[in-house]
């Protein structure tokens, strides 16, 4: 039997920065995927998660700054291409990077990754892949060993590896993004790529050159320690997952560990940060 998820089209005026901010609460509150639309965001939590209380809070439905209406109903999975290919439109990065889906035609840009999200997070959408795609293409991963930590979809793995990177571990905690994570391995037909489901623990004993993280900034805080005892010399722990305001906090974890930030992109108050040890 397929799992069901509660399916929520909220629409937000004004969009920006209402719908950063819906998301980030609905982040927390359990929902685990988001489309942003012409007129706000499709938001999935599974029903089992659900309760009718869910949204009580989620503090800017109450705030007289923006107008926000929602409707909901039940998602199967089966019935989720369905759903996602209304509002999966393609991106490109920097003229460089096309991230599409199967259906889409294929883009003149040197990197072309095949995504089929599903129910997980990264379609390259979101302002957190998107900064962690500039990274990656500003950074030299040939021969390099690399973790994409809270994977989701797996397109950042899978872009490492087009840049050259010889061994990549890719964890997502999630089953359907662990599952979902192997499909666009695949899909791509990367070669390096281990996928596992789990979280920090799995990392006891691993080393890498680069590790990549978009989570979020409560679970970044505390795995910080673990990615730098992880970390060659002479590495990089990208961070994203959090906001501008966010920075004091995540930079004071990672300069207690070692860490010393060395490049910020910001887009759209989010932010994706580059450390070196």
């Amino acid at each position: 039997m397929s799992e069901i998820y509660i399916g929520y089209d909220f629409k937000v005026a004004p969009l920006q920065p209402g719908v950063e901010i819906l998301i980030a609460e609905l982040g927390y509150a359990g929902f685990e995927s988001f489309v942003e639309t012409e007129t706000g965001v499709t938001a999935y939590i599974q029903k089992e998660e659900w309760n009718e209380n869910i949204l009580e809070d989620i503090q800017i439905l109450g705030s007289d700054e923006f107008e926000i209406t929602y409707t909901y109903e039940d998602i199967e999975q089966t019935n989720w291409n369905e759903e996602w290919e209304k509002n999966f439109n393609p991106i490109v990065v920097d003229d460089v990077c096309a991230v599409r889906a199967p259906f889409h035609d294929k883009f003149d840009t040197k990197y072309d990754i095949i995504i089929e999200p599903k129910m997980s997070f990264g379609t390259g959408h979101h302002e957190t892949t998107h900064m962690m795609i500039q990274h990656i293409l500003k950074t030299d991963f040939e021969g390099k060993s690399v973790l994409d930590m809270g994977c989701g979809t797996g397109v950042l793995a899978i872009l490492a590896e087009m840049r050259g990177a010889t061994t990549l571990d890719a964890i997502d905690i999630d089953n359907w993004c662990y599952l979902n994570s192997i499909e666009n391995v695949e899909r791509n037909a990367c070669k390096n790529i281990t996928v596992y489901e789990g979280d920090a623990s799995l990392l006891e004993g691993k080393s890498y050159d680069i590790i990549i993280a978009n989570i979020n900034r409560n679970i970044l805080l505390n795995d910080i320690k673990t990615y730098a005892s992880c970390l060659n010399k002479n590495g990089a722990l990208f961070l994203s997952g959090f906001y501008n305001d966010d920075i004091p906090t995540i930079e004071a974890e990672c300069h207690k560990n070692m860490l010393k930030l060395s490049e910020k992109i910001e887009r759209n108050n989010w932010v994706a940060l580059k450390f070196l040890n």
